[in-house]
């Protein structure tokens, strides 16, 4: 059924969602983004799934956005570049009101994309060796469609020091910016995944996914506006000279023209 993603579920109702794309570092292609998509429906409204474990198949959880992808939407017309990143924002939007628990599991690298696939996340567990980083503004980009999930984790001040600097940083401040949980080393990620994923199975699945929907109505809103805002935004980035000129500088392996 899907080409870039898989969902392993075990008999407590534990379903792990694998990024399957390690040869790209798991980047978000519009076909994976689009099986996301299909999987959170597919996992919200199964009654035999408890929980849901995020992770990334290879050597990354999810290295950001695929390069290609985001190419061909600075290529298109006007049309498509809001429909592909209406894409990006619907895919984000399942995965953040899935109504079951959502654990990240993150190793070697989460940039641009991936941190905001953590931050979608309930709790996210990382590797004392992973590498954080919100590196669109290296490219000519900006953190769009996942810039109202990484601010509602981070809150405002935390993240201005990492939003728009483009730094990579390690595990312990991204816990201390509030994107990680804890971090552990790398042979005991899996022990601490399941750790969080136990209390889960002890709760009854209805009152858990009320809850859940409470803590994002009580908590930072990230309604249609804030959605579509981030659309706008994405969309009129691409329009501009500096993420063509991004992107073509690191397919062609040189500095783009405001690091020379």
């Amino acid at each position: 059924m899907f080409e870039t993603i898989r969902i392993d579920t075990d008999a407590r109702g534990v379903a792990t969602l694998w990024l399957a794309r390690a040869d790209k570092h798991n980047a978000l292609s519009q076909q994976m983004q689009e099986e996301l998509t299909k999987a959170a429906a597919q996992l919200a409204s199964d009654p035999a799934v408890r929980v849901v474990v995020l992770a990334g198949e290879g050597a990354s959880f999810c290295a950001g956005g695929d390069l290609g992808w985001m190419r061909q939407q600075i290529a298109a017309d006007a049309d498509a570049r809001r429909a592909g990143a209406r894409g990006l924002a619907g895919m984000l939007s399942a995965l953040n009101l899935l109504p079951k628990p959502l654990i990240a599991r993150v190793h070697g690298n989460a940039f641009g994309g991936g941190i905001g696939m953590m931050s979608v996340c309930d709790i996210a567990i990382a590797s004392d060796t992973a590498k954080f980083g919100l590196t669109e503004v290296k490219l000519g980009m900006i953190p769009a469609t996942i810039g109202p999930y990484v601010l509602a984790r981070m809150g405002e001040d935390r993240a201005r020091r990492v939003f728009f600097s483009g730094r990579i940083f390690g595990a312990e401040e991204a816990m201390s910016l509030n994107l990680i949980a804890r971090h552990v080393a790398p042979d005991d990620l899996d022990a601490a995944v399941e750790a969080e994923i136990a209390p889960f199975l002890l709760g009854a699945p209805g009152a858990i996914a009320v809850a859940k929907a409470q803590c994002r109505f009580l908590g930072p809103k990230i309604t249609q506006t804030e959605i579509e805002d981030s659309i706008d935004r994405l969309v009129a980035v691409w329009e501009t000279d500096e993420a063509p000129e991004g992107i073509s500088a690191f397919f062609e392996k040189r500095k783009p023209r405001w690091q020379n």
